[in-house]
């Protein structure tokens, strides 16, 4: 019943209750007049009558109508015999406020129990109980659901250009995902103004750049800029819930070669992958990877393809970390940039962009409040000095785990208390990983977390937490609600698993689009550098993005802080013995 309605029907049932005339013994009906003149000095009626919705019921009439208690008019806290608050009048005699009944808004009931429906919407009973790796569309997803039931790779999907070269969920969806995409340019100017640039002179023409990224607004401004530049694009996601359907339709419609969609299966991820390089008369001689799983698999089932590739970028540190173990083990035989480990990618990607996206997730999933939460955070490298810097300032008491003694060190000296896990298992309520290892968090600490303790992870890799563990018959796994589950233990204790043990940010909520501005400039111009350097200048191996390339990045996004540098003069420039347009920091300068 709408707002209106209801207070239409107080009205109503206001004048019935007061009575007309001094002099009636008992409550009569209104003449027609009368009750023209009481809703004239509707202003004047008794709190009682304005605030309560029912009808009247039979009482004792007061020597003056029931009004308004003016300044002079106290209430009276004792209740009469039926009930009704009393009122002291100006003249001392006491009124009584009538006694309400409670509306019955039959309508109304009948409002809540027509639920809307929709062709294909899951019941609530299924949606619960779907298994983990359903698809569930994120909160600022426009996913459809009409089509959850069928798998995107048994639909022959086509764009309206004729083009079936992708699988996603729904190429329906594409136009809400150009929206999407519109929103990430406004706040990505160095990909915007590197576009505008490079644009005539295509650096990237003639590349073929397969990428393995999350698939979001954001990525696909930067597939969009490497097309501008003349690269030839085809794409797969590096994590099974982190894709935006809306915004991979976009791409689908806008010619990409796009293979992925939210809630894939393991096996649905490789094929993708799959489909992403096995492709008759298409052979790529660039990868951008995020998280080593495109390289991995080229590499392993594609040896020869391997060995026309010119160039690798990967930006995370699991990714980084298998290339340096082919380096080690002499079988990397592509050049490879670790944009990971750059300035711009580490310190601003890894510290700034989780310190903010870590709440958003939480909150989103969990609707937590993080005050006198204890929290403990697995790690203390530009991860989870940003989750620990955004969880201590919502004054939670934050403890860290840490093997470096480096970063230890720094934990200590920001404040925080070093602890082994063990030491605090059975007293977080909230427990973070951010290390890029394994089996971090074990069965054996979740059994002994207590009840309704959040786990979740915010490093790149899905092994940090041993969810496999969980995968028993004695345990019970409840879907809550998107990307969240209930694990029941037989005493009936729980634990909040996020995203099944995946990256917490990217799988449950957003990240900041400038930061991934950041990020996404610095792999287009590792990709430009590799793809033209000469012969020669980068071997089989693993090589930082140059320092130089670091500061132009920086220095594209400074205009959005109308920020104006300083710049050094001769004289100074001697002195340092820099040169004045840098690059101002050596290699082995820590920020």
């Amino acid at each position: 019943m709408s707002v209106q309605a209801v207070a239409a029907k107080m009205a109503e049932v206001e004048l019935k209750d007061v009575a007309g005339k001094d002099s009636l013994p008992t409550i009569s009906p209104l003449t027609p007049k009368a009750e023209e003149k009481k809703s004239e000095n509707n202003s004047t009626s008794s709190p009682a009558a304005a605030a309560a919705a029912g009808e009247s019921s039979p009482m004792t009439a007061a020597p003056n109508p029931v009004k308004m208690p003016q300044a002079s008019a106290m209430k009276r806290p004792d209740q009469q015999q039926n009930g009704g608050e009393a009122f002291i009048n100006c003249d001392g005699t006491v009124a009584e406020a009538p006694r309400m009944k409670k509306i019955q808004f039959a309508d109304q009931k009948q409002e809540f129990n027509k639920r809307p429906t929709k062709i294909g919407r899951r019941s609530l009973s299924r949606s619960i109980s779907q298994s983990s790796t359903d698809s569930y569309s994120s909160a600022a997803s426009y996913t459809d659901s009409s089509d959850d039931e069928t798998s995107p790779r048994d639909k022959q999907q086509k764009n309206s250009k004729g083009n079936g070269d992708f699988c996603i969920k729904n190429i329906k969806q594409a136009d809400f995902g150009r929206r999407e995409i519109e929103i990430a340019e406004q706040e990505m100017p160095a990909l915007m103004a590197l576009r505008k640039r490079a644009q005539g002179e295509k650096p990237l023409a003639g590349a073929k750049i397969v990428g393995c990224t999350h698939i979001t607004a954001q990525t696909a401004v930067l597939m969009e800029t490497l097309s501008a530049l003349g690269a030839q694009c085809r794409w797969a996601a590096c994590n099974i819930y982190s894709t935006q359907n809306e915004v991979a339709a976009a791409l689908a419609e806008g010619g990409f070669s796009v293979f992925a969609w939210k809630g894939e299966s393991e096996d649905d991820f490789w094929w993708c992958i799959d489909r992403c390089v096995n492709v008759e008369g298409w052979q790529p001689n660039m990868i951008l990877d995020d998280g080593g799983d495109l390289t991995h698999w080229i590499y392993k089932k594609y040896p020869n393809m391997f060995k026309k590739i010119k160039g690798i970028v990967e930006e995370s540190v699991t990714g980084v970390h298998r290339l340096y173990q082919l380096s080690k083990a002499g079988k990397l035989c592509v050049p490879a940039m670790n944009v990971n480990d750059s300035v711009t990618k580490q310190k601003f990607d890894n510290l700034y962009c989780c310190r903010e996206s870590i709440l958003d997730g939480l909150k989103r999933t969990t609707d937590v409040m993080f005050g006198g939460k204890q929290v403990v955070i697995c790690g203390y490298g530009e991860v989870g000095k940003g989750c620990c810097a955004a969880l201590k300032a919502m004054g939670s008491i934050v403890y860290v785990t840490e093997i470096d003694p480096i970063c230890a060190l720094q934990a200590c000296m920001d404040g925080f208390r070093l602890v082994k896990l063990t030491e605090v298992i059975r007293q977080v309520d909230i427990v973070i990983t951010c290390t890029g290892n394994k089996n971090v968090v074990v069965r054996e600490y979740m059994d002994r977390m207590k009840n309704g303790c959040i786990v979740c992870n915010m490093g790149h890799s899905n092994t940090e937490i041993d969810v496999a563990s969980l995968r028993t018959p004695e345990l019970t796994w409840e879907r809550v609600r998107s990307q969240v589950d209930h694990v029941i233990w037989p005493d009936g204790k729980r634990i909040v698993l996020l995203a099944e043990g995946r990256l917490l940010n990217l799988s449950c909520s957003t990240v900041p689009t400038f930061v991934l501005s950041i990020t996404a400039t610095t792999q287009a111009l590792a990709l430009i550098e590799l793809y033209n350097a000469p012969e020669g200048r980068y071997k089989q191996d693993v090589y930082l993005l140059p320092k130089k390339m670091d500061e132009y990045v920086a220095s594209l996004h400074l205009p959005t802080f109308d920020a104006h540098l300083t710049e050094l003069s001769d004289e100074q420039a001697k002195y340092l013995g820099l040169n004045k347009n840098g690059p101002f920091k050596p290699n082995y300068y820590r920020y």
